[in-house]
């Protein structure tokens, strides 16, 4: 038998046992080349296909390459596996999150559920219509105008004629694109291309639902509208597969969470235990990350992440931190082309995964006329004193991008602090007061002039 038993990702019917269960994924297994998809030549794909049901090295590659490791389930020496014996089941009318780290085989796991590639090994049941909405702008025509490619892509997603006319209006008007609407979509910004690909996926009405984390290319009042469409698909009874690097959105959309990590499920439970333990797997607790590589470093070609650090008062680098005195943030990059409205920043989380804040180097007053030519930068963010209340918070998702244009680098790298309480507002009560901030706002008191 062969060690790499193919399955074809198909909908079927679930057994009477399993009729609440609207997506069965057993077994699961994905394989790659590094480097290729496949071989210049039908001839030569059979005769590496043919070499792998025989258990045989790869005629088509270089001495001493392509040996499968024991039991068929290793790596070769030009493969790699993408997902490894990924099982879990998803109910009807559940809302699933699925985080990890990048190249965890989140993205993987979805085309094989889209049916866009196929398993190497194991199986996928859907019951139901499925619709996906993967990468910006899959199935639109450039050339078409956004209202030809409503019709497009909702027929390539099984909307009838009728369905799609029936529709029509509300899908423009949820994805802001009235005015463009006759225009083609290859003068459309990448927003605009997200916009109106989540507005047809979402009123198609699916029984199950998969997005991918292209919701980040909108912006945050659109982020918010897609949040709030996908929490009214979840109280209409359909399934939701959600993809995130949003650990705030999934917290708020999901009850269950899956974590992935090099193509296998590390973690899988309730969303308050899985994202506090995901968020605890990268925690660099000396207060900093660094990146010495090159290569190894987040970013590409025009941008390296070099360092994130947590600097005290005194500017020196800390995780146990004064409630009255002000702290900083700092990223430190590289950048080698120029790049225009470059933008960097962070977020700040509890321990528990809620968000407390996003900010950005974009606050800074010469951000819209700087252009960053090649050198060495450091963008630093001062946090208030007497902000944070006491407790234990996260400094993570630090990342770099041209807003509604690209991501340039994204890293999970978690850096855990503790603010402690040496006085403030409520450093004269024993008690911690409630709430994730303790700001020491200013009051006023006076004698009542109303006299009864």
């Amino acid at each position: 038998m062969s060690p790499l038993n193919t399955s074809v990702t198909q909908p079927c019917n679930i057994s009477n046992d399993s009729l609440d269960i609207a997506v069965s994924v057993e077994g699961l297994w994905k394989q790659y080349r590094y480097g290729a998809i496949s071989h210049a030549t039908l001839r030569k794909d059979i005769q590496s296909w043919w070499a792998r049901v025989r258990s045989r090295p790869d005629p088509n590659l270089p001495i001493d390459s392509g040996r499968l490791a024991k039991n068929g389930v290793g790596e070769a020496d030009d493969r790699f596996w993408a997902l490894r014996d990924v099982s879990f089941d998803v109910k009807r009318g559940e809302v699933l999150g699925i985080i990890g780290r990048n190249g965890a085989g989140k993205s993987t796991l979805l085309k094989i559920m889209s049916r866009v590639t196929t398993p190497t090994k194991g199986e996928i049941r859907i019951k139901g219509r499925i619709a996906s909405l993967l990468e910006v702008g899959t199935g639109f025509h450039p050339e078409l105008t956004g209202g030809e490619n409503i019709y497009l892509n909702g027929a390539i997603l099984g909307m009838t004629k009728d369905e799609i006319r029936r529709k029509f209006d509300e899908i423009v008007a949820f994805a802001e694109v009235e005015k463009f609407v006759d225009t083609p979509v290859k003068r459309y910004s990448s927003g605009m291309y997200v916009r109106l690909a989540f507005a047809v996926a979402a009123h198609l009405e699916p029984e199950i639902l998969v997005i991918d984390e292209v919701l980040a290319v909108g912006d945050a009042q659109f982020q918010k509208k897609c949040l709030g469409k996908l929490a009214n698909v979840a109280k209409e009874g359909r399934t939701v597969l959600f993809v995130s690097h949003n650990l705030s959105a999934v917290n708020k959309l999901c009850k269950n969470v899956i974590c992935l990590t090099n193509g296998q499920i590390f973690l899988k439970g309730s969303k308050d235990k899985v994202i506090k333990d995901y968020l605890n797997m990268f925690n660099q607790d000396t207060g900093q990350a660094c990146w010495q590589e090159l290569q190894s470093a987040p970013g590409n070609r025009s941008i390296r992440l070099k360092a994130v650090r947590i600097l005290d008062g005194n500017g020196k680098v800390s995780t146990r931190l004064d409630i009255q005195k002000a702290f900083y943030v700092e990223i430190e990059y590289d950048i080698y082309d120029s790049l225009p409205k470059l933008r960097t920043g962070f977020s700040l989380m509890t321990a528990d995964g809620v968000t407390v804040f996003t900010s950005s180097d974009s606050a800074d007053a010469s951000w819209d006329d700087k252009l960053r030519t090649p050198g060495k930068y450091i963008s630093r963010c001062e946090i208030p004193a007497n902000l944070l209340n006491e407790g234990s918070y996260v400094i993570t998702n630090i990342a770099a991008d041209i807003p509604f244009v690209e991501i340039l680098f994204l890293e999970e790298a978690s850096l855990p602090f503790c603010i402690e309480k040496t006085g403030g507002v409520s450093g004269k009560f024993p008690e911690k007061w409630a709430g994730v901030i303790c700001p020491e706002l200013k009051w006023n008191i006076n004698l009542s002039a109303r006299q009864d």
